[in-house]
């Protein structure tokens, strides 16, 4: 094999900083399936990641990126043979494993997990582990009993990957969609998607009740912190909160009243360590009736050179939706 490129991501001391290099197969990491990587994607943790403003890397140096689809090389997993498409996301990749930022990976087959029929790679990285986790949240909900008919369900962070394709995707499935989000410039964009109204996080109230009125029959949050605590007190008789991200805070100041006067249920989402059958699950609905109506709208495709210049606007809070990288064609 040749020499090929990925972005590496390395310390220097107290800094952490990654950079375009050039690599060979004695680099790769130990794995079943070699795998020509098409195309990643960027997520909020491979921005923290890459920049080392989040304590993400597990271990020095490490090639990022959590998603990744390609082409099978060569396997030793039974389950895969040369050519196969496929697609794997989380776990350790871009963590602890060298991930998607690179023309070859070298991947455990556990991780590994057949392209869906009906999408290209491009599709399943404008997905990634973003639509997986959104997924994975409808698929909670809904077996503990969320239903259209039910009410409102209400998404936080609704302009980042998780929150768009959820309101895509609750949408076509007949939910009435209320978007939360702090950029108003992009309501035009979130009704577009679904979304039936939008709130502005300006519009909380200040003081969180331990039971204020009941308006959610569900929701999806991102952000954690005052958010999730006003979404427990304020969710409908039998509601269900999939609490899926933690951009708001990591504390939760709530009672208990929510739970044992209204039946509310919380669900925490890990989509970074979930088993083949909860992703199984998840992929055979994003390919089918949970795929997104508006992913072309959703995602945009950047070149594998520009990631220094994504993860910039990413952190900056200036990106929304899905950004797909063009690792090679």
């Amino acid at each position: 094999m040749k020499s090929f490129k990925a972005f590496l991501v390395e310390q220097d001391g107290a800094a952490v900083r990654g950079r375009f290099v050039e690599l060979d197969e004695t680099r790769l990491d130990a794995g079943d399936v070699l795998i020509r990587v098409t195309c990643s994607s960027v997520n909020y943790k491979d921005a923290l990641a890459a920049t080392g403003q989040g304590r993400i890397i597990k271990r020095f140096p490490c090639v990022g990126g959590i998603d990744l689809a390609g082409e099978v090389v060569s396997s030793a997993a039974p389950r895969f043979r040369p050519g196969d498409r496929v697609l794997a996301t989380s776990y350790d990749l871009g963590v602890a494993h060298h991930g998607g930022y690179s023309e070859y990976a070298l991947v455990p087959g556990g991780w590994v997990m057949p392209l869906p029929a009906g999408l290209s790679d491009f599709q399943s990285m404008a997905l990634g582990t973003a639509g997986l986790t959104a997924a994975m949240a409808i698929n909670r909900m809904e077996d503990n009993g969320l239903k259209p008919e039910n009410g409102p369900v209400l998404v936080s962070g609704a302009t980042g990957g998780v929150g768009s394709l959820a309101i895509d995707m609750l949408a076509g499935r007949g939910y009435e969609v209320v978007a939360l989000t702090g950029k108003p410039e992009q309501s035009e964009w979130l009704c577009r998607l679904g979304a039936s109204r939008v709130m502005l996080r300006s519009e909380l109230p200040r003081e969180i009740r331990p039971l204020d009125k009941g308006l959610w029959a569900g929701a999806i949050d991102n952000l954690g912190g005052e958010v999730l605590s006003w979404i427990i007190s304020s969710s409908k008789p039998g509601g269900v909160i999939a609490s899926i991200g933690l951009a708001g805070g990591t504390d939760l100041h709530t009672t208990v009243m929510p739970f044992v006067l209204r039946g509310v249920s919380l669900m925490g989402i890990d989509s970074g360590y979930a088993g083949f059958a909860v992703r199984e699950r998840a992929w055979s609905r994003l390919a089918a009736d949970l795929r997104p109506r508006c992913l072309d709208t959703i995602a945009l495709e950047e070149p594998f050179e520009n990631l220094p210049r994504i993860f910039d606007r990413l952190l900056a809070g200036q990106g929304h939706g899905r950004v797909v990288v063009r690792i090679s064609h």
